[in-house]
This record gives structure tokens, C-alpha cells and sequence, in this order.
């Protein structure tokens, strides 16, 4: 999807993370701009960012391991902060596996400093004056991880095409954060080639000309 007008379009590079702010009924599109791409998803109650998004609690309190569209991720306190309102990718998500931090990226043998997506979290919050002393388990867009039947976890490349993406709706004041994963040793972004991601912040029902504010933290179209 291309960014109309009535929208605004802030990339994510590959590697990195960007922060937005959002208000109650505000809508942004994950777009894959690239295709293959895995995105990690952070969101904090903008009150109080002690409160976070909670996949444990997503999934105890739909029964899923993932929302479907209409459903809604919600919080540490049980309460709804995200409603997955679409969905144009082959629908592969994940909610099982942390984000990768140093320590990962030491335990596959990488020597020296490797960009994470939890090195990445705390980043994007500093920009917006915020910190956490947690890394919440992320929402992994696009990402594949297999079941199988002994209970083993397989990896798999991501399979979305170029312009792939998940809309959601922010069901309370909140800061989300998107991180192109730079997870390039295991293979879930294909390639192993980790690229760029956008957050397309889309019109609200009635009103295009009105957007959430984005804070200026890297290019926007």
C-alpha cells in the first residue's frame, strides 16, 4: 500500500525500531515493504508505561495463540490496548518467541555488538522520553515459528510479499513500537536479508484529515 494524502508513512529501517504515539480509535497499518520481513511489536499504556501489551494474557484471554481479526491483544492488567482490525498477509504471526537481546546473539556465537530488537525497544522509547526496565514479550508480525507434534519449535522464513501488512486499532492511549527484526543468524526473515518496515497511520473513520501525531525520529513520506 502506498501512502495517500490522508496518511502518513514512517519507515522503520532494517535493524532499527520507531516509537508512535496514539490516541483511543487511532488506526496504523504494519506494512512489509520488502517482503519476508519479521516485525517485533511492543505497545504501553501511555498513562503508565508500566502497563504493556501482554501476549500471555492475549493468549489466556482468547484461547488462541493468535488474535483474529475483530479480536484484541490486551494488557499486563487484562485490559484491551490493541484490536487487530485486518490483515492482507498470509496471516503467519507469532506470539511464543522473546525478543532477540545481546545475550541471544552471543548464545549463536556472534562476536562483538549485534543490533536487537530489545537494544532497539529502548532506543525508540528514549526518543519519546519513556523507558522500561522490561522487555515485554513482542507480538511478532509476519513471523513463522511451527508446532510440532513432539512440542518442538521450528523457525521458518517469513512469507510475506512486498506491501503485506496488519492494521491496528488502538483501543487505549498508547505507544507503540515496531522493530524490523535484525535477526539474521536463525532464518526467519528470508535470506536471512533483514530490510525495511513501515507505519502507515491511516485516517480515522470519518475524519482523513486527522492523523496521530508522530514524533520525528526518522524519514516519513
Amino acid at each position: 500500500m502506498n501512502p495517500t494524502p490522508a496518511m502518513r508513512r514512517l519507515v522503520v529501517p532494517a535493524r532499527e525500531a520507531r516509537a508512535v504515539r496514539l490516541a483511543t480509535g487511532d488506526r496504523v497499518r504494519i506494512v512489509d515493504l520488502e517482503g519476508r520481513q519479521v516485525g517485533d511489536v511492543f505497545c504501553f499504556a501511555a498513562e503508565d508505561p508500566s502497563e504493556h501489551l501482554s501476549a500471555a494474557h492475549t493468549r489466556t484471554q482468547l484461547g488462541r495463540l493468535f488474535p483474529a481479526v475483530g479480536e484484541s491483544f490486551v494488557t499486563d492488567r487484562r485490559r484491551p490496548i490493541l484490536t487487530l482490525a485486518d490483515d492482507t498477509s498470509p496471516g503467519a504471526h507469532d506470539m511464543l518467541i522473546a525478543a532477540c537481546d545481546p545475550a541471544r546473539y552471543r548464545a549463536h556465537g556472534v562476536e562483538g555488538w549485534h543490533a536487537s530488537c530489545a537494544e532497539n525497544l529502548h532506543r525508540s522509547l528514549g526518543t519519546l522520553g519513556l523507558r522500561t526496565s522490561v522487555v515485554p514479550q513482542p507480538v511478532n508480525v509476519f513471523m513463522r515459528i511451527a508446532i510440532e507434534e513432539d512440542g518442538g519449535l521450528t523457525w521458518l522464513p517469513a512469507s510475506t510479499r512486498p506491501g503485506d501488512g496488519v492494521t491496528l486499532e488502538a483501543a487505549m492511549n498508547c505507544v507503540l513500537v515496531v522493530s524490523a527484526c535484525p535477526q539474521d543468524v536463525v532464518g526467519i526473515n528470508g535470506g536471512n536479508e533483514t530490510t525495511a518496515l513501515a507505519i502507515d497511520l491511516l485516517p480515522v473513520h470519518e475524519s482523513p484529515e486527522r492523523v496521530p501525531a508522530l514524533h520525528d525520529q526518522g524519514e516519513t513520506q
